[in-house]
């Protein structure tokens, strides 16, 4: 009943593959066998802001120490792989990188808003990197179809969605405190989804550095090409129907997309040239502003 776009598994997947397994292995091992090692992993909002230990914002917000919010984390990320299908490794790390940091400073302002204004103190927040999962259903609600697959008691749909959805609520209510990292969560997603204040420029992995990994890290996540569903063949079971017309839907929805951005370009060039601009410069315009109409039109007033 989770969304299934593409391949099973994790081909394709090497950053989801490396969010699985590392927090993963991390919580167990200091679960059952370094508790005494839990404290430097704890989200402590008290330490932070009273003895400035600001490295508590990276550690105490990677490893979960609740092995039942583990395991919930996984089954999100093994789920919302299809993003880094969808947009490729650099793109989806980079919405990881810029929702992880903004989610920690909402983190933060909620906290004191609520000292501030209700008086209310919260000096410890549920560990691991919850504010990003949070961050993740945002895009999965924008931008994953919805597809009905039953109904319950003759009423009730369930859709391809439902169970992620049922999980998300299953994290969100295993604290008292785990809405404000749901809050911060969805606002960084919204926020970085939206690209507010230019951020996919301020908060991305660099192309350099995406090429380093990619030689280096990549290989070792790296996961080979199923052929099981292969052997199956097109539609043997229900299951597979379901995968492909998922798979069909969801290109249906990049060629739309496309198109969308095709005629708006095809727009702006008429617009432009109408303003007396020979096409050449402003196809190089446009290129050079990232499709930006205005940055362009200041770009060809200035050459």
């Amino acid at each position: 009943m989770f969304t299934s776009t593409g391949s099973s598994g994790l081909y394709k997947a090497p950053v989801s593959k490396s969010l699985l397994l590392i927090p993963s292995v991390l919580s167990i091992l200091l679960t059952l066998v370094f508790q005494h090692h839990q404290k430097f992993f704890a989200y402590n909002l008290q330490a932070i802001r009273e003895e400035f230990q600001i490295w508590r914002l990276i550690c105490g917000r990677i490893v979960c120490l609740d092995l039942k919010d583990m395991f919930c984390s996984s089954l999100l990320i093994y789920n919302f792989r299809i993003f880094e299908r969808r947009y490729g490794s650099r793109k989806f790390t980079s919405f990881i990188l810029g929702s992880w940091v903004l989610s920690a400073v909402f983190d933060l302002l909620i906290v004191e808003a609520l000292q501030h204004v209700f008086g209310i103190t919260v000096k410890r927040l549920p560990s691991g990197f919850l504010g990003l999962l949070f961050a993740l259903y945002v895009p999965f609600y924008c931008s994953i179809p919805r597809v009905q697959v039953t109904h319950v008691l003759g009423q009730l749909p369930i859709t391809n969605k439902t169970l992620v959805y049922i999980v998300g609520l299953q994290i969100l209510t295993s604290s008292s405190y785990m809405w404000i990292l749901g809050l911060s969560g969805l606002v960084s997603g919204l926020f970085y989804h939206s690209n507010m204040l230019n951020i996919h420029q301020i908060l991305c992995v660099p192309n350099w550095v995406a090429k380093i990994f990619s030689q280096t890290v990549e290989p070792i996540f790296s996961s080979a090409e199923p052929t099981s569903e292969a052997r199956e063949g097109m539609g043997a079971t229900i299951d597979l129907q379901r995968q492909q017309r998922m798979e069909l839907i969801d290109q249906q929805i990049m060629l739309s997309q496309f198109d969308q951005m095709r005629q708006q370009r095809q727009q702006q060039v008429t617009r432009l040239m109408e303003m007396g601009f020979s096409r050449v410069a402003v196809l190089e315009a446009l290129r050079a502003s990232n499709n930006d109409i205005n940055v362009a039109t200041n770009f060809l007033l200035q050459h």
